[in-house]
């Protein structure tokens, strides 16, 4: 049984992929596949993060979002995680630290998330891709995670960045 491409794209494939259940029965998924991503947590001290106001066309809406890209092929996710935040914010940083990896839609795609906090952050000038329409905020740290509880915050990765580091932050030193 043998996946079967159907769609190339810019960032993705979507593929047909048979699989035998226990009793012998075929059935056929549809998968999304993806090479994967990064996210990044920007915080610029202990009670402020960076998040961006990201317009996404897909479901016409303006979204609060940690910074996130996708990896180029062969790159590694800890320079993915530095370009990426240069890119949408102008940051850069100092330190870093792998916080998590988690798929993003498990059931579709195989997009594998990972996720990363920066902190030690030095301005500079954004790097922008014709087709993102992002505006940096600096927030309030207790203002983002009040957001991921009252669902003004949407974007999935955002959710776990936010809450993981919440949590984190209260057990670790």
């Amino acid at each position: 049984m043998t996946r079967q491409i159907i769609f190339r794209g810019r960032k993705i494939q979507v593929a047909l992929d048979p699989h035998a259940l226990p009793d012998g029965q075929i059935v056929q998924y549809e998968a999304v596949l993806h090479p994967g991503a990064v996210v990044i947590l920007p915080m610029l001290d202990t009670d402020r993060v960076c998040l961006l106001q990201n317009q996404r066309v897909i479901v016409g809406a303006t979204l609060w979002e940690a910074p996130a890209g996708t990896l180029e092929p062969g790159e590694a996710v800890e320079s993915a995680a530095q370009r990426e935040l240069a890119e949408e914010t102008g940051y850069r940083a100092g330190r870093w630290r792998k916080l998590a990896e988690f798929f993003s839609s498990p059931g579709i795609m195989t997009e594998r998330m990972h996720l990363f906090l920066a902190e030690d952050l030095v301005p500079g000038p954004m790097q922008l891709e014709k087709d993102e329409h992002l505006e940096p905020q600096v927030v309030p740290w207790s203002q983002a995670v009040a957001w991921a509880l009252d669902g003004t915050i949407q974007d999935a990765k955002t959710l776990v960045a936010v809450l993981l580091w919440e949590k984190l932050r209260q057990v670790t030193p």
